[in-house]
């Protein structure tokens, strides 16, 4: 038979029809674990951070009520710090701590998510970074280490302590599904310039984030 100029052949079809299929799957396949996942004003917030000053810079996430894994925004404290490591005053997180209960929100909120820069491009953690995060952070039921380093390049790893105890890293996405307000780089600038402290000689005390303070006494 004679087929008109321009008609598929049935054959055509259902290959197109079943190459459609797979990208529809391809397109909704995605990884099993949770993601860790930023506002777009925190996720902007943070690049200007990162961006403002030539050291590390460090803080806390705070999150969602009903979503620990989403950041609605990012704190700092005062802190001293250099190109290799951030230091947290332990007075500041401890009033950081009594101030978010205060608010009204629970430790998990504002206490899990670690959140820090590399100057450079790297996000891989430092062994710095890793004892900190094993010491600090294994005492809580959970947490998680984020860095973002240059060129939009981040790490994240979720550690889980209680039940069956493991540690993986997790996707990083940006979150539009609710509201978010604008940005605010006056009041980002300020907020740097008040905790951000360039070391000018060189430190006598412990190197990691976090590690003058009393945990046990304070969180």
């Amino acid at each position: 038979s004679i087929m008109k100029k321009g008609a598929p052949s049935v054959k055509h079809r259902k290959m197109k029809k079943r190459t459609n299929r797979t990208r529809i799957s391809r397109r909704r396949r995605r990884s099993p674990l949770p993601a860790l996942r930023f506002s777009p004003t925190t996720w902007a917030k943070l690049l200007f951070l990162r961006d403002y000053g030539d050291t590390e810079v460090g803080g806390f996430g705070i999150t969602a009520a009903m979503d620990l894994l989403l950041v609605q925004d990012l704190q700092l404290v005062k802190q001293t710090c250099s190109l290799v490591h951030v230091a947290f005053a332990d007075e500041a997180v401890a009033n950081f701590f009594d101030d978010q209960v205060d608010a009204g929100l629970r430790p998990e909120q504002f206490g899990r998510i670690w959140i820090h820069t590399h100057p450079g491009d790297c996000p891989e953690p430092s062994p710095t970074d890793e004892a900190t995060f094993d010491r600090v952070f294994g005492r809580s039921d959970w947490a998680v280490m984020f860095i973002l380093a240059r060129q939009g390049r981040s790490y994240a790893r979720l550690r889980m302590n209680t039940g069956p105890a493991f540690a993986c890293e997790i996707p990083v996405r940006r979150d539009y599904s609710e509201t978010f307000p604008g940005c605010e780089p006056e009041c980002w600038e300020e907020e740097y310039l008040t905790n951000v402290h360039p070391e000018q000689l060189k430190p006598v005390g412990p190197l990691s984030a976090l590690d003058s303070f009393d945990w046990d006494t304070n969180f």
